[in-house]
Formats: C-alpha cells, sequence, structure tokens
C-alpha cells in the first residue's frame, strides 16, 4: 500500500486549503483512509476518516464544521478541505489506511496500518 499527501504550504490565517491523498496498492476494497496531524510537541491527533466501501465517514468533534473528508473514486483520492484555518492548525498532515475499516472509525493512529510520509501546513498569523 501506498499513499502519498500533497497541497500543503503556507496559507494566512482565515484562509482555506485542500490536502490530497492518493492511495494504491490495496488488496480488496474494506478499507478507510484516515487523516491525521502533528503538530511540534504534540501527539499525533486524528482527524477524520472515509471509508471505501461506502463513503461513510467520520470527525473529531473538535474540528467537524471547518474540515471536510472526501473522496474521487475514479482517481483513487481523498481529499481533505480545510477552512478558515488559524495558527494552532500548523501542523504536519498525514494520511493513513486502515484495513479493514472497521478499525478507523476511532480514528486511534494505532490502528492505521499505512502511513503517508506527510506533509507540512503552516498558517500564519
Amino acid at each position: 500500500v501506498q499513499l502519498v499527501e500533497s497541497g500543503g504550504g503556507l496559507v494566512q490565517t482565515g484562509g482555506s486549503l485542500t490536502l490530497s491523498c492518493a492511495a494504491s496498492g490495496f488488496t480488496g476494497a474494506d478499507y478507510a483512509i484516515g487523516w491525521f496531524r502533528q503538530a511540534p510537541g504534540k501527539e499525533r491527533e486524528g482527524i477524520s476518516c472515509i471509508k471505501n466501501m461506502n463513503s461513510g465517514t467520520y470527525y473529531a468533534a473538535s474540528l467537524k464544521g471547518r474540515f471536510a473528508i472526501s473522496r474521487d473514486i475514479d482517481k483513487n483520492t481523498v481529499y481533505l478541505q480545510m477552512n478558515s484555518l488559524k495558527p494552532e492548525d500548523t501542523a504536519v498532515y498525514f494520511c493513513a489506511a486502515a484495513q479493514p475499516a472497521w478499525l478507523a472509525g476511532s480514528l486511534q493512529r494505532q490502528r492505521y496500518n499505512y502511513w503517508g510520509q506527510g506533509t507540512q501546513v503552516t498558517v500564519s498569523s
């Protein structure tokens, strides 16, 4: 399984950014893709996940409303739309895969089997 993130960068407070996660190499369709982030000196935090078979989504309560996960089936790509960004959103953002998909809903990092390399998001004040 290979996961490749893109779309990170520098954005001003209040701005928006969309991250992409290109996924490949899965055996079977029962998996989920999640987004996590890790700020300097902090634990890796789960943001959201989406299941491949039924597009069911799950969000961390603190981020729902500003962040939205979606996917393009034809491109095998999962997106994270981030709006109203704040300086505290500055972090390295990772996509990860959980297989089977039922592992993914709790957004516990130890339940995700595969990880991308991460992409840096910096929100300037």
